[in-house]
């Protein structure tokens, strides 16, 4: 079925688009915050609603049937998926929306989108029909790469859903701290699919999303997923989940023409049959004929025959009609849905809208219409019925006609002012701290918040931290005591005068670090939208996150994805790797420096001391908040290590160079005498074994040795690219850091999978071998560990002398 013409036909057209124009709807619409919508003709408003499924079907038709496929490969899209949410779009956009409010809509909605834009006058028409072609409309929403306005990307399913959480939360800080005007509405628009996923329910448990007036989810209920239409009715409990989760909740079930049956004799009986009906027997009328319909709808139960008697009095037509008329397809009742939401400003609201998967189209509610689509005559019939002309897709409304003048006043209505976005602050590059002493980076990390606080006033105001309740353990404590906890509203310290409690846990809305629950994958969503507020509202914020390391990959994929977006922020996993020792494999992280390598518009760092996460650190925020800029990883260890190991130059110039070879990815720590044998390479909290293992190896001058400190492996993978000419960026440190007169075999070393450092061979064609951690550890002390993983220094020892 997927990406062929699906010949899923229903019996006979169901002119369900075709309303009865004369009816009343009552399309104003009164908004919080003393905003409202004017009046718009009923009449019109469906013209228009009838116009956006034909361009959101005919965008995936033309990629699909229209435009070449040079390679063969199917385009797809989501005819159907499309067709259920035209009617929530049409009123949310045309009859309810203001300029302030953001909506993250379902990926596979994105062609109804494009549409709405295009009759607003945001897109050419020549973007209708590159639909998932290179350089055209993506696949799904997109604020970066799509060219009309996108307020969220989606396509991860569950997390657009969520993003409005953290969006919400994200402008309430910014405007609460920054000269940032109140913004309206965050709204969701998701499948109901989409609540199988558990990124959903994670938001939901955070005590601060029950405080979030302006967050409103609409789900688009058609009870259908990719595979399947869902076995059990499960409104009635997601209702109460919801309600539990202190959510105002509303349901938009049933249209007029059912509403208007119900009142009449055996109405009562036909809406408790409809109610009670299984969502696979409601699907299969949606497939049947009139006769069908006569003999499946009243069932078998006690009030059959009141059903049959009252079915009886309707035509073919106004039966189909009826059976389809569900309140997520009628305009009033969505309309007064969205009505009853914005009545309740203390707490978000979710509005449940029963739906019709593939809507109007000649697929609606089969089970196999995910993926399906219209054929040539099917789109022709289409057309027809919906008064377009398919040799004339993308013809807008007549200007001197009311859906035009609608169109207009809501492209008005809906104009923002472009965001200028201020300058972030200057960050020096270095802070007046000396190191000395043993100290490990995560110890570090508390006294770089100190010395910015002091150092750098301006730039510090505008940083704001965020942990998954592990503030304390990744050493933000300090920082907490000096800046306060943001929270919705004030809340009572009842431990402020308890001499023995350490953390000051202050909560205002001017406070500058946000503590969530234990739920990563919130604390990495609300990471992006703190990431994306110098786009969205012209006011840079410099967000940190910090949380376990081990549970990065917990939330891989919606980090990368508030990246994708177009967060720029900064994500710290500590403690890490085996040696965390005690913590045991059940915490150890293996993976995290190749994701952190491999992950787009990210920098991934590893410092081992205390000047080298001080001069990155500074770095990466530097790269915050602003077009270009990026994001970065830094993987912090708790281990004690002697700063004199780093052997900082003390001149100026010497000094300098090391900083640049830092910020470059790596630096030579340690050159011995002779023309060196041997080259280690070690990364973080293992710089030490090498250290110790070049100095056995040199004792009585038996193999000179070279120990090279790598800062960023990421950086140098980039940097052999940029040399091969497959990539950007600069290539000299390679030669700084290996250059051909020390060649010699290569000894890799780091508390990770070793894969992570199998590039560096390719660097000066050497001889290679890379130390590093392949399976799951145990408990223990780092004097076990690290010999157990073979990261030890005898066993870089060996891997040296089986080299030579």
């Amino acid at each position: 079925m997927v990406g062929r013409s699906a010949d899923l036909r229903r019996p006979a057209a169901s002119g369900m688009i075709r309303r009865v124009l004369g009816e009343t709807v009552d399309v104003a619409t009164a908004r919080r915050g003393g905003g409202a919508v004017s009046a718009v003709d009923p009449a019109a408003l469906e013209l228009i609603q009838a116009r956006v499924l034909w361009l959101a079907t005919a965008i995936v038709d033309h990629a699909n049937r229209v435009r070449p496929a040079r390679s063969q490969i199917k385009v797809g899209g989501h005819q159907a998926s499309s067709a259920s949410v035209v009617t929530l779009m049409t009123a949310l956009w045309f009859a309810h929306l203001r300029a302030p409010d953001r909506v993250s809509v379902k990926p596979h909605a994105s062609p109804v989108l494009h549409a709405i834009n295009y009759l607003l006058g945001e897109l050419d028409a020549s973007f209708l029909e590159r639909l998932r072609e290179f350089g055209g409309l993506q696949s799904y929403p997109s604020r970066t790469k799509d060219p009309d306005p996108v307020d969220y990307s989606t396509g991860s399913v569950g997390i657009g859903a969520t993003q409005v959480i953290w969006g919400a939360i994200a402008h309430r800080y910014v405007a609460g701290h920054l000269d940032v005007p109140r913004g309206g509405r965050q709204i969701a628009l998701l499948g109901d699919a989409e609540l199988d996923e558990g990124a959903v329910w994670e938001a939901l448990c955070d005590p601060v999303v029950a405080k979030l007036g302006e967050v409103l989810w609409i789900v688009d209920l058609n009870r259908q997923s990719l595979d399947r239409v869902f076995p059990e009715i499960a409104v009635g409990r997601l209702l109460a989940m919801f309600e539990a989760a202190g959510w105002h909740a509303v349901t938009v079930k049933y249209g007029p023409r059912l509403r208007a049956l119900f009142e009449r004799e055996g109405g009562a009986d036909l809406r408790r049959r409809i109610d009670e009906m299984p969502n696979e027997e409601y699907q299969r009328l949606l497939r049947s004929d009139p006769a069908q319909l006569r003999e499946r709808l009243p069932g078998s139960g006690p009030g059959r025959r009141a059903i049959g008697g009252l079915i009886a009095e309707l035509s073919d037509p106004d039966l189909r009609a009826a059976v389809r008329d569900l309140g997520g397809h009628d305009l009033g009742s969505v309309l007064e849905g969205l009505r009853e939401c914005d009545a309740v400003t203390d707490r978000p609201s979710i509005l449940f809208a029963y739906t019709i998967k593939g809507w109007g189209l000649p697929i609606e509610g089969h089970p196999a219409n995910h993926s399906a689509l219209l054929g040539g005559e099917q789109l022709a019939e289409l057309g027809a019925e919906l008064g377009a002309d398919p040799d004339d897709r993308w013809a807008r409304f007549d200007p001197a006609s009311a859906q035009a003048r609608i169109c207009a006043a809501t492209a008005e209505r809906l104009r923002r002012e472009p965001v200028s976005p201020v300058a972030p602050p200057a960050l020096p590059v270095e802070l007046r701290r000396e190191h000395a002493g043993e100290a490990s980076t995560q110890q570090q990390l508390g006294r770089l918040f100190a010395d910015l606080y002091r150092e750098a006033p301006e730039a510090a105001a505008r940083v704001v931290t965020v942990s998954p309740d592990v503030a304390s353990s990744t050493n933000l404590g300090g920082w907490i005591n000096r800046v306060g906890v943001w929270s919705v509203g004030e809340r009572i310290d009842w431990f402020a005068d308890d001499t023995n409690t350490l953390v000051r846990w202050r909560e205002t809305d001017h406070g500058q670090h946000v503590e969530l629950g234990i739920a990563e994958v919130n604390l990495v969503g609300l990471l992006g939208e703190l990431g994306a507020t110098w786009s969205r509202d012209g006011q840079p914020l410099l967000p940190v996150a910090t949380i376990y390391d081990p549970f990065l990959m917990r939330c891989f994929e919606p980090w990368a994805f508030g990246i994708y977006a177009g967060g720029q922020s900064i994500l710290i996993g500590t403690p890490s790797g085996v040696t965390l020792g005690p913590e045991g494999g059940a915490h150890q992280s293996v993976v995290t420096p190749s994701a952190g390598i491999e992950q787009p518009g990210c920098v991934a760092w590893e410092p081992a001391f205390a000047q080298d996460l001080e001069w990155t650190f500074l770095h990466a925020l530097s790269r915050l908040g602003a077009p270009g800029g990026g994001s970065a990883y830094f993987r912090l260890s708790t281990r004690p290590i002697d700063q004199a190991l780093a052997a900082v130059p003390a001149d100026s110039q010497g000094r300098e160079r090391r900083r640049l070879d830092v910020l470059a990815g790596g630096y030579r720590l340690r050159e011995a005498a002779a023309p060196p044998r041997l080259a280690i390479c070690a990364v973080g909290a293992l710089v030490p074994e090498a250290l110790a293992a070049a100095t056995e190896l040199e004792a009585g001058g038996a193999i000179p040795t070279d120990v090279l400190c790598l800062t960023s492996p990421d950086l140098l993978f980039r940097a052999l690219r940029a040399r091969q000419g497959l990539g950007g960026g600069e290539a000299t440190i390679l030669d700084r850091l290996l250059p051909p007169d020390r060649a010699a075999p290569i000894v890799g070393v780091i508390d990770a999978h070793p894969h992570t450092l199998a590039f560096l061979g390719s660097v000066r064609g050497d001889r290679a071998a890379y130390l590093g951690v392949t399976e799951f550890g145990q408990s223990g002390d780092i004097k076990d560990l690290y010999p157990h993983h073979g990261i030890d220094a005898e066993t870089i020892v060996g891997a040296a002398l089986d080299l030579l």
